[in-house]
């Protein structure tokens, strides 16, 4: 009953719609239409709700694999301690299945907008350019070589799409992003019906070359002219210029097809009593002195049914928070929780005890709103890679000092998005700041400061499959693996996902081909192209 119960509730997050205005629209299957009665803006709406809510299948590994999140539950054994824990490995499969689904409502829509009138519609073609870029850098990012030239070409008569090498594609999604920012133009019709920024065309050109930026700096370990010649062309034209510029989906909590994926995961009463801040954040925290430490956590209620109840409040205080250390569980043997290194004890007593009790979970009131906002991509993040990107020596207009300011001071404010509880003082930023500058005695020290504040903003900010995506790219934080017993990954953090299983069946030439390129094969240790062991 749990598991169809777990099932259902994934189902819901991912039908389509959006905000109460477009989800009768939305639902209206194009397949049944004609070009001339339905709306081609009502696919970017559907496309950007199903990349942005990812809930489980962001939750289950990479949450806990960045231990930004720990868990003693069995299903986020997966990434917590890199099991493979019953049927929850099919969403290792699920970025690939989704993103596909995503990329051919992009196609579609573009193909409706052509049909009718190619001109008119010109803004929404190449934002659905840039849209395919998008979902297309996060597949490939999270598996390695796959369809990208062939994509969604069914109609076309393209039933087997080749996997592309993953160089192949980023050189394309480069070259693609360019032309597409290139032909926007405030002067023509905008979108209707966009979740990200309602039409807006300028703002559309800066998260253009957002994510231009963003895809360059993947580059850095294994093509650094590239990188740099991208991310100096991202610099030029225009990227984010505060946190209005953030790319977000707002959810809808009154109906159900379009609530916030990752709220209705945590409010699953397991979930809620057993996923915690992992120890390594808030440790981290602790020692910078970070006012992030009082908004984002809250120590429960004491006793396991006020650990369960979801409209009592826990207490924020910074001095309480404690995090949870990844790789434990409530079995009774030598992994118990109780057998930690410095365990608090538990709350309650009797069948009122609860072992996590003392442990800190994501503030319910900020994170738990199934009407909540979803980061996509952020002003913290590209300043943090602009300053990245000047500390190599880069020309990038402005300091490594300067944006690097920018971006952590973004981090602090983006949370405000999330509930105006997180609201830090300008003024304990700038104290903050002022205590911990950049560090520019070492490329080293200054790329390990940069990395470890974007590693905070995209965990706080719920933007797991990123912070994991940067970790692979930058090395940082230097965290210590679980050798958790059982493990299938010698002790390591996995490094990819593997396809989804169905591609063996439903394209086994070209699936076969992209395994045999992987050293290794379809393993959660096998490394993509931008990521070499090096």
């Amino acid at each position: 009953m749990r598991i169809i119960l777990f099932i259902s509730l994934i189902g819901l997050v991912f039908l389509t719609g959006c905000t109460k205005a477009q989800l009768n629209n939305i639902n209206t299957d194009p397949t049944k239409s004609t070009a001339t009665n339905f709306d081609p803006n009502d696919l970017l709406s559907t496309a950007q709700l199903n990349y942005a809510n990812t809930g489980y299948y962001q939750l289950v590994y990479e949450s806990t694999m960045m231990q930004v999140l720990a868990s003693t539950y069995f299903y986020y054994n997966n990434g917590d301690k890199y099991i493979n824990e019953g049927n929850f490995t099919d969403y290792q499969g699920a970025i690939f299945s989704q993103g596909y689904t995503e990329a051919g409502d992009i196609r579609q829509m573009q193909q409706l907008c052509i049909q009718r009138d190619s001109a008119s519609y010109s803004n929404l073609i190449n934002i659905g350019n840039i849209m395919f870029v998008l979902i297309l850098q996060r597949i490939t990012d999270m598996y390695g070589d796959c369809p990208y030239s062939q994509a969604d070409m069914a109609e076309q008569g393209i039933k087997y799409p080749v996997y592309d090498h993953q160089q192949d594609i980023y050189n394309a999604m480069l070259s693609d992003l360019n032309n597409a920012i290139s032909k926007l133009d405030v002067n023509k019709p905008k979108p209707t019906a966009d979740l990200f920024y309602n039409g807006d065309i300028s703002k559309w050109k800066k998260f253009g070359y957002s994510l231009m930026l963003r895809i360059a700096m993947r580059l850095t370990k294994v093509d650094p002219a590239a990188a740099q010649k991208w991310a100096q062309t991202a610099s030029a034209g225009g990227t984010f210029a505060d946190i209005s510029d953030n790319a977000i989906v707002q959810t809808d909590g009154s109906n159900a097809s379009s609530q916030n994926g990752s709220s209705i995961a945590l409010r699953t009463l397991t979930d809620y009593e057993q996923v915690r801040w992992s120890k390594t954040l808030i440790d981290y925290l602790r020692l910078n002195n970070d006012p992030r430490l009082s908004v984002i956590g809250e120590i429960p209620p004491a006793g396991l049914s006020n650990n369960g109840n979801e409209n009592v409040a826990g207490n924020s205080d910074s001095s309480l928070q404690k995090g949870l250390p990844n790789g434990y569980d409530l079995l009774g043997g030598s992994t118990d929780i109780s057998n930690s290194p410095a365990y608090p004890g538990g709350t309650g007593s009797g069948a009122d005890f609860a072992p996590l009790g003392n442990y800190s979970r994501p503030r319910t009131s900020v994170y738990l709103n199934l009407g909540g906002p979803i980061f996509v991509l952020t002003y913290a993040e590209t300043e943090l890679l602009l300053a990245e990107a000047s500390a190599r020596g880069w020309n990038i207009n402005g300091s490594a000092q300067q944006h690097y300011a920018n971006g952590v001071a973004g981090a602090f404010q983006s949370l405000t998005q999330l509930n105006a509880q997180t609201e830090v003082s300008q003024a304990s930023i700038t104290n903050y700041l002022n205590s911990h500058p950049l560090d520019m005695s070492s490329e080293t020290n200054s790329l390990q400061m940069i990395n470890m504040q974007y590693w905070v903003a995209t965990g706080t900010d719920f933007n797991f499959i990123e912070n994991w995506f940067n970790w692979r790219r930058s090395g940082y934080p230097n965290l210590i693996p679980i050798n958790y017993p059982g493990n299938i990954t010698m002790g390591t953090i996995p490094r990819r996902m593997i396809y989804l299983s169905t591609e063996i069946l439903t394209n086994p030439v070209n699936y076969k081909a992209a395994v045999a390129r992987l050293q290794g094969g379809d393993v959660l240790t096998a490394r993509v192209w931008w990521d070499p062991n090096n």
